[in-house]
């Protein structure tokens, strides 16, 4: 069985400020990829979602459409909200939150199954170096 694991993570400085997102996925051929990128202005929680975004749509892209719906995904966050919103334990106070989560929803169609799994910071450093890496570039040209 294919297994793919995410981990992501997304932050602003400033609520809302200047955002980024960080992702590593770890395929099932056993490469490695990490990303982060600038989103310009967002809110923590929007930051948390669009890091998930960014990361199934690049597994998606790499993966291909076949050996998506072969994969199972572990998607492994330290946002406690955005895991149980996302597993549907929480309900949506926000709609820029719940607009977000659809287009998670709807990039779920394209694997096996994904769980949501919240982990203790520690455990998600390597996505919250690249969200911070990214931010201290995008923000020192910024000012």
């Amino acid at each position: 069985m294919a297994k793919l694991i995410i981990n992501a993570d997304g932050g602003s400085r400033g609520n809302p400020g200047p955002a980024a997102i960080g992702f590593v996925l770890r395929l099932p051929d056993g490469r490695v990829v990490e990303k982060g990128e600038y989103l310009d202005k967002r809110t923590n929680n929007e930051a948390e979602y669009e890091g998930v975004i960014h990361a199934l749509k690049k597994a998606k892209a790499l993966l291909g459409k076949e050996e998506c719906l072969k994969t199972d995904v572990e998607v492994r966050m330290d946002s406690e909200l955005a895991v149980r919103q996302m597993s549907g334990e929480y309900e949506f106070h926000e709609e820029r939150l719940w607009l977000l989560f659809r287009h998670v929803w709807n990039l779920k169609t394209y694997f096996k199954s994904i769980v949501f799994k919240h982990v203790p910071r520690e455990q998600n450093a390597q996505a919250d170096a690249l969200v911070n890496k990214t931010l201290d570039q995008a923000t020192s040209t910024l000012f």
